[in-house]
């Protein structure tokens, strides 16, 4: 079995790839197959076809993407939409024309629409319009779907897509201007306890409620979605609503991430909101009923995984100066 990652330098990727060692250990006909963006682009098509052709793969796991927060999406909606449709169109194809049978893409919550009922269910794709902050990202990612859906009904192969809701853990992007809000949040705390700043300024209310998912919870979802057998699967997904959600199924305030956020700091300042920001989506909570009637549910709490990320962060700060 040749198993290829893309995007194993990423977050997801990592932690899928990490998973993954574990299991070579003790199967040793495994074989996992990684390059790093130096030796491969994959928005290249021929370099991508090359590559496939040479490697052969028997699954191929698609965790590559050109990911960031609301700044980098508002900032650079043609990368991200062009970057994101050339990596999925060249992986999938090019994986197909090599005789992969089994892919597994990775998605966002991103793809359904701004105003949908909640919990989100896997049904809400299509129905309406999109964030329009993400709109590009949301495209390219609905795009994948797709792909591996029309592939599937055009060529009988076994492509699938697992959509996570908010993830974060080890080796996620702290950057101040193009990181999502969790390793935001946790800089920007991290950052005022050790100068010891009397307060820190949130936005908007603090009352929109967010679900977050570790990415090692991500990755173990992942391979169990990826190692149910075909008829399993299909019987619990439609040939034109094939992507199943990941999260935990519960969410929390803005607000009271933040104060959890500070204690695991050790932030004893003040925390208030500045009422004159936006506080985007009030409400984006994942229906994960289809992943938990297959036997999966995410078993990392909340603030157990905000330390070890918060020890993450300690342990590589270095990387995120400037």
């Amino acid at each position: 079995m040749r198993i290829y990652v893309a995007g194993h330098r990423g977050m997801v990727g990592g932690a899928i790839l990490r998973r993954l060692q574990v299991r070579k250990a003790v199967e040793e006909d495994l074989t996992l197959i990684t390059r790093t963006h130096a030796e491969l682009d994959l928005t290249d098509q021929v370099a991508v076809r090359d590559f496939m052709q040479g490697e052969k793969p028997d699954v191929v796991i698609l965790a590559a993407a050109k990911v960031g927060g609301i700044h980098a999406n508002n900032t650079y909606p043609a990368d991200f939409i062009y970057k994101n449709l050339m990596i999925e169109c060249n992986v999938i194809h090019q994986a197909f024309a090599a005789g992969v049978k089994r892919l597994l893409q990775l998605g966002s919550s991103c793809i359904y629409p701004k105003a949908v009922p909640q919990p989100m269910k896997e049904d809400a794709l299509l129905t309406g319009t999109l964030e329009p902050t993400n709109e590009p990202y949301a495209v390219a990612k609905i795009a994948g779907i797709k792909l591996c859906e029309s592939y599937n009904r055009q060529h009988g192969v076994d492509y699938r897509s697992v959509m996570p809701t908010n993830l974060y853990g080890p080796g996620d992007n702290f950057h101040p201007e193009n990181s999502h809000v969790m390793p935001a949040l946790i800089r920007r705390f991290h950052e005022a306890a050790q100068s010891g700043q009397e307060e820190v300024v949130m936005w908007g209310t603090g009352k929109p409620m967010r679900e977050f998912l570790h990415v090692d919870d991500m990755a173990a979802a992942s391979l169990f979605v990826l190692d149910l057998d075909k008829e399993t699967y299909e019987a619990n997904t439609e040939p034109m609503l094939s992507h199943i959600n990941v999260g935990t199924g519960t969410d929390i305030s803005i607000g009271e991430l933040g104060h959890m956020i500070a204690e695991v700091t050790g932030y004893s300042g003040r925390i208030t909101q500045d009422l004159s920001k936006p506080d985007g989506t009030m409400k984006k909570l994942m229906d994960v009923s289809r992943l938990g009637d297959m036997g999966w549910t995410a078993r990392v709490q909340l603030k157990d995984g905000l330390k070890e990320t918060y020890q993450w962060f300690l342990n590589n700060q270095d990387s995120f100066r400037g």
